[in-house]
């Protein structure tokens, strides 16, 4: 018998989570040439289509009723450890665009969002992703590629219009921490007003049921 998180979504949704390793492998390994920028398009390549799967396993999953608790687990998490893995791996491979401390606001940001959302889901509450987080998921990818590009080219190919690498390297790098922090801070206060407005309706159905205990205790017995 088929196991019930064994579908499409799912599977696309561990493809995610083993590229990871592949990713790390080729940015860190010596066994790929840089000679003409060999592993800096196979490494952006690896990265774009790992990304893409987070779109894609969503979409099928709710097309094809397939949400389950398995996909609802993994799809979070996998993308929290593509995200931890890049910034990592980047600091050893471009540390001159992507500095130690920037990547630990820009992971430190998705942990801080994880436990917000753990929290909230314990409570019975939910909360939405904003157009912040999801603007900071494309700035994410460009910000990436845009920082292994920049291990080998300074300049982008003619059809590109031959732009500077680095500029547009430090420019999405940057706003990438701007949208980490900006995004944080947006979701730390629509956690904080969901769960004071669900305290509050929790010390309202305490007064109550104690009113209600109240008024039975001061009936007379005849």
């Amino acid at each position: 018998m088929a196991l019930s998180f064994v579908n499409l979504p799912n599977y696309i949704t561990l493809t995610r989570i083993f590229s990871i390793p592949v990713l790390i492998w080729i940015l860190s390994s010596n066994r790929f040439s840089s000679t003409n920028g060999e592993r800096e398009l196979l490494a952006s390549f690896v990265f774009i289509a790992a990304s893409l799967t987070d779109a894609i396993d969503g979409y099928l999953a709710r097309k094809r009723a397939q949400v389950t608790t398995m996909g609802m687990l993994l799809d979070p998490v996998a993308d929290k450890l593509l995200i931890a893995a890049a910034f990592i791996t980047l600091v050893q491979f471009n540390p001159r665009t992507v500095p130690a401390w920037m990547a630990v606001i820009i992971i430190g940001r998705e942990f801080l969002v994880s436990g917000l959302r753990s929290i909230a889901a314990s409570e019975g509450f939910t909360i939405q992703a904003s157009e912040l987080g999801k603007t900071k998921m494309v700035v994410q990818i460009v910000s990436v590629v845009a920082a292994i590009i920049d291990h080998h080219w300074a300049h982008l190919p003619w059809y590109f219009l031959s732009l500077p690498v680095h500029p547009i390297a430090l420019l999405s790098i940057w706003l990438m921490v701007a949208l980490s922090l900006l995004s944080a801070i947006d979701y730390f206060v629509g956690f904080w007003r969901k769960i004071d407005r669900h305290a509050e309706k929790r010390r309202k159905r305490r007064s109550f049921v104690l009113s209600r205990r109240r008024k039975r205790n001061d009936v007379p017995v005849l």
